[in-house]
């Protein structure tokens, strides 16, 4: 007889406030898409709010087969927290440094990372949408801090101020 062994994808690790743009992004998006069919529709939105219709559905057609795909042939589900969670689980972290990863260029990083999360013969199609949700992702976050610079310019260089 053997013990069932529970998954360790869940287990936290760290705050969602303590991550990056891009990974704090993921994991919502990750989150939302899994919660219902309305919470994917506000991904979309989401999506084509900040990039307009063209860039946003694509991202949006992007941001699906990712899922789909991590659905279909992930080794394992992913374990996720619930979207108004606080708390960032292991398999969440794996996901958004991945995406992260992926977005910055570092294709054989995101590839070897890709290889936790799916089948080895699907990894570099995994990767290559990764890399294109990353990049709309740092699409959005630099639109949004355009849009921010755009209404209170004296508080963005302020707050741009580096001094070491």
């Amino acid at each position: 007889m053997s013990a069932h062994v529970p998954s360790r994808g869940g287990a936290p690790v760290g705050q969602l406030a303590h991550m990056p743009g891009i990974e704090a992004a993921s994991v919502l998006y990750l989150r939302l898409w899994c919660e219902s069919a309305d919470s994917r529709q506000s991904v979309r939105d989401d999506f084509t709010a900040a990039l307009g219709p063209d860039h946003g559905a694509a991202a949006s057609d992007a941001w699906s087969s990712l899922m789909d795909l991590c659905v279909d042939y992930c080794r394992r589900p992913l374990m996720r927290h619930s979207v108004t969670c606080k708390c960032l689980g292991a398999d969440e972290s794996c996901f958004a440094n991945f995406v992260a990863t992926a977005a910055t260029g570092a294709r054989e990083d995101a590839l070897l990372m890709a290889t936790l999360i799916v089948r080895v013969d699907m990894a570099p199609v995994l990767t290559s949408l990764a890399c294109e949700c990353g990049l709309a992702l740092k699409s959005m976050a630099l639109k949004s801090m355009a849009l921010a610079a755009s209404r209170d310019p004296a508080r963005h260089l302020a707050m741009s101020a580096t001094l070491h």
